[in-house]
């Protein structure tokens, strides 16, 4: 039987936490209202929205990197709270310059995050001026007649590096409250948390309280694997693979995982392979450290490199 890997972990790190929160909801539920609702986080690209959901979930749930539009799908984090329920949404960044098919279908992603949802969260970095990134993520959040937060991310950068700070706080009269934070380093975490319930409306949960996302075992895996790719591989090369995972077998001291790893041009498959095989063995490797460091188990991890033009389409 294949074992759900993410909510092995999610039971490993917040077994405990879950059962109180659970219960301590259902005694809310009797007593008083119980809040829920669905909380989008917006920004241009590479401003730290994965990082923040993390943070506010608790556990790592969407792959982080230094280079823009990591985040490709419609993730959500699920934050149990006494008395209610938030679910965070991480969207792909904004990004206006459309150079591929695939750049076109994150842009409309984002937009269909931000239907039927109950609060914005507008994430800025302020070491970035405000752009033409910016300029579009404000008029899509603008039209909608709904609490917005603005989130200053970063705030562990030492104050020269935060150049544009004043022009991010002087957009706080279009926001119900403006936050200062480190998502990073898990700083000034919890006002956002308290203000994000505060704004809730009153409702029913979206998730049971042990369920911390949306996502399946093999799309977490895939995820992480991709992150890996970003991280090893330079320039344009880590924008051109799509990762799906094929196998998950767990066995009594390990787990055989099988993955593929396309991209849609083959000097590009030459580049993830490396000489000799090096490039994917050094991801492999690091995805696989970091599913045994969650797992507490061993990790075989088989990664195939196949070329497929129309990855696109699927992804």
């Amino acid at each position: 039987m294949i074992l759900c890997l993410f909510y092995c972990i999610i039971r490993q790190t917040n077994e405990l936490v879950n059962s109180l929160v659970t219960k301590t909801n259902s005694e809310t539920k009797t007593n008083e209202s119980f809040k829920a609702g669905m909380v989008t986080l917006i920004g241009r690209s590479n401003v730290g929205k994965s990082t923040l959901l993390n943070t506010l979930v608790g556990t790592k749930i969407a792959a982080v990197t230094d280079k823009p539009q990591t985040t490709r799908n419609i993730i959500h984090g699920v934050l149990n709270y006494p008395g209610g329920q938030a679910v965070f949404v991480d969207t792909p960044g904004i990004f206006k310059e459309r150079r591929n098919p695939l750049a076109g279908k994150l842009s409309e992603r984002v937009h269909e995050a931000l239907h039927d949802i109950d609060l914005v969260i507008y994430v800025v970095d302020p070491t970035k001026s405000l752009g033409a990134e910016e300029r579009s993520s404000l008029s899509l959040i603008r039209r909608l007649e709904i609490p917005k937060l603005l989130v200053i991310n970063k705030s562990d950068l030492p104050e020269k590096e935060k150049e544009f700070l004043d022009d991010y706080k002087a957009l706080a009269q279009d926001f119900s409250a403006v936050f200062e934070l480190s998502a990073l380093r898990n700083r000034h975490i919890q006002p956002l948390k308290a203000k994000v319930f505060e704004l809730l409306p009153e409702g029913e949960e979206f998730y049971p309280a042990g369920q911390l996302t949306n996502v399946d075992e093999k799309f977490w895996v895939a995820e992480l694997i991709r992150e890996k790719i970003f991280l090893a591989l330079r320039k344009e090369v880590p924008y051109t693979t799509h990762v799906e995972v094929e196998e998950i077998e767990e066995k009594p001291d390990v787990f055989v995982i099988k993955a593929n790893v396309y991209t849609y041009d083959s000097r590009y498959k030459k580049m993830i392979v490396g000489a000799r095989g090096r490039a994917i063995k050094e991801i492999g490797i690091a995805a696989r450290k970091e599913l045994e460091a969650a797992l507490n188990k061993k990790v075989y991890l088989e990664l195939e490199v196949e070329t497929d033009k129309r990855w696109e389409d699927r992804a």
